[in-house]
């Protein structure tokens, strides 16, 4: 057996020439607790328990997923009973959450830190099973000396994690041996047992939260695949990725040629993308159909075989069969963000993309109108995009829409160059009324009559009225329109309007922008009364005052922004786009957000009802 002045002679050898005999993880997590954590393998650490106040906040912080968790725990601990085994569940900040042990091991086991309460992350104990899974993600055995502290050289522990269904790590299962056999193989099982029971714990997550979604699950083997499912994915109606096991992610990432570990980037893409699948293809793999005939291929060749679960029905009267959903366009997803009126809006404007019918988009000054407009066209995937300002326009220059003279001597105008594609009018409201009556036939019967011309023209231009308001605009026009109505929000009232404001910085930063608390609660407390296009011009202002670019992450505070942005941040948090930023943020963890906020639960929980919040993922 090593001798705890070898033990740290190795350590200091590895260190030197950074890499060493041990399992690459052991050796990486050794490095990363003398360089990212200073930590002395000279100096003894006892075992750290948090004090019970403490430990209240990360149980409450975790309540959700103890319980989901306490079927699977118990079963994996009912496996290794007798044989001296302690389980231990932490959150993702290695914190001792739940905790199944022998009674008559009870004060060794509390002086090892193989207990509740007991903090496990690499900063505060050094390498260890739980601490290494945080950093690194993997299931691993961290055996007898592999333990950066001489402490807990005794110790076997293997852990596994586990992933909450939006890709980020959300807690570790460990189980650990006071002491163990000399050979760290001996440990693989456990670590099969804990990988094993990490997945079924994920699997029930996603299971409770998809009562009303699509649920692909998937296995390598016909034989378990009803019954043990490597992997799981929720899916909305429209066939887009709204949550996942770990599993799942693996797969998909693979697919696309990403990392597993942003599993942010998976959420809100097509299922088509990553698989050789289209949405209506899912009634195909219910289990209406034999196990092996429910084969299913990802996009870089990996074959499986699945199994889709269907939406649960809240009525007991058996509800019709959903019209296969249409996919959302990129271009359309990106303007909804995750804000609820605005994926309807792009929900309902990808259905009428691919058709010719003329759509009105309403909304304030700024609120991106134009940008929807271009977003509907380029789903369309045809033809010009025109725009014209219609304010710009007097009565007698109706040829520059219109186009003048007969076949022989003819001036083609702006509908003529639409031809084929998309005429966005821009606030047809300020033509004149004898204009705006030409306009009812381009838009009733699909001609128009050019200055000057005895005969129509047939037109297969799309027409987009974009409008602030009904203002000036013809009745009979108006009510000829009005049927493909899309009303855009005033960016104030955008539950996302944080993350939007992220996205816009970026781009005029040119790199990732954040904003720090203060900011975050100005920036939600103002009104916007120029919308999106305040935004943009305060982001570019910003940009252009900044020093010489700066590389990576830049954090915004009060301080950079304009004076007017000072007053009103009190009552931001309980604003829809504050609170649905903070619940984000802590994973819609209500108990977080309520201390952050110094209220209690049930205020959140009345907050989220009254905006009418749900964690429901992007388009």
């Amino acid at each position: 057996m090593q001798t705890d002045i070898d033990h740290i002679r190795e350590i200091e050898v590895v260190s030197h020439q950074g890499s060493g005999t041990r399992d690459p993880v052991v050796v990486q997590s050794w490095l990363r607790c003398l360089e990212k954590h200073g930590l002395d393998p000279a100096t003894r650490a006892e075992a750290y328990i948090l004090p019970d106040a403490a430990l209240r906040r990360h149980r409450q912080r975790s309540e959700d997923l103890i319980r989901i968790a306490r079927s699977g725990i118990d079963d994996l601990y009912k496996l290794v009973a007798g044989q001296n085994y302690v389980l231990l569940l932490s959150d993702d900040a290695g914190v001792t959450v739940e905790y199944l042990g022998e009674e008559v091991q009870k004060e060794e086991l509390r002086r090892s830190g193989l207990w509740l309460g007991a903090e496990w992350s690499e900063a505060r104990a050094g390498t260890c099973a739980l601490g290494a899974c945080i950093e690194t993600g993997e299931p691993l055995i961290i055996h007898q000396s592999d333990h950066f502290d001489v402490t807990h050289g005794g110790l076997s522990c293997t852990a596994a994690p586990i992933y909450d269904t939006e890709g980020r790590l959300a807690a570790v299962l460990d189980i650990s041996l006071l002491s163990s056999p000399l050979a760290r193989a001996s440990q693989f099982l456990a670590l099969n047992l804990v990988r094993q029971t990490a997945r079924r714990i994920e699997m029930a997550n996603i299971m409770a939260e998809s009562r009303e979604d699509w649920v692909l699950r998937l296995a390598g083997s016909p034989d378990f695949l009803d019954v043990d499912p490597q992997a799981a994915i929720r899916l909305d109606q429209a066939g887009r990725v709204i949550g996942m096991t770990n599993g799942a992610a693996r797969l998909m990432a693979r697919s696309l040629g990403q990392d597993w570990r942003r599993g942010e980037a998976l959420i809100g893409r097509s299922i088509t993308d990553m698989f050789n699948l289209e949405l209506g293809d899912l009634e195909g793999l219910t289990r209406s159909h034999a196990a092996r005939d429910r084969l299913l291929e990802t996009r870089d060749g990996y074959r499986l075989f699945a199994h889709a679960i269907e939406p649960r029905r809240n009525s007991p009267v058996a509800a019709p069969a959903l019209a296969r959903p249409q996919v959302i366009p990129p271009a359309l997803r990106e303007l909804a963000g995750d804000d609820p009126a605005m994926r309807q809006i792009a929900g309902r404007a990808a259905l009428l993309a691919p058709g010719r019918l003329p759509i009105l988009i309403e909304g304030p000054a700024g609120s991106g109108k134009s940008g929807l407009a271009r977003a509907i066209h380029d789903a369309a995937r045809r033809g010009p995009f025109i725009t014209l300002a219609c304010d710009s326009i007097a009565e007698d220059e109706a040829a520059i829409l219109f186009g003048r003279g007969d076949p022989r001597s003819y001036s083609p105008g702006l509908i003529d160059a639409a031809e084929g594609g998309t005429l966005v009018l821009d606030n047809p409201g300020a033509l004149p009324p004898r204009l705006q009556a030409r306009l009812m036939t381009l838009i009733t019967e699909r001609s128009f009559r050019p200055v000057a011309a005895l005969r129509e023209r047939a037109s297969t231009a799309r027409v987009i009225v974009t409008q602030t308001d009904a203002t000036g605009l013809r009745e009979d026009l108006l009510h000829r329109i009005s049927g493909t109505r899309l009303s855009l929000p005033p960016l104030q009232a955008r539950q996302d309007l944080v993350a939007l404001a992220m996205r816009i910085f970026q781009r005029a930063f040119g790199g990732p922008v954040l904003f720090d608390r203060e900011a975050v609660a100005a920036l939600t407390a103002w009104s916007w009364p120029g919308n999106l296009g305040e935004m943009t011009v305060l982001a570019e202002a910003l940009a252009a005052g900044c020093a010489p670019k700066q590389t990576g992450t830049i954090t915004l505070g009060l301080a950079q922004l304009p004076e007017q942005f000072l007053s009103g941040t009190g009552s931001a948090p309980d604003s829809a786009a504050m609170l649905a930023h903070l619940l984000g943020e802590s994973g819609w963890n209500v108990s977080a957000v309520a201390r952050e906020m110094g209220v209690d639960r049930s205020t959140i929980h009345r907050q989220i009802r009254r905006h009418g919040l749900n964690r429901s993922g992007s388009l």
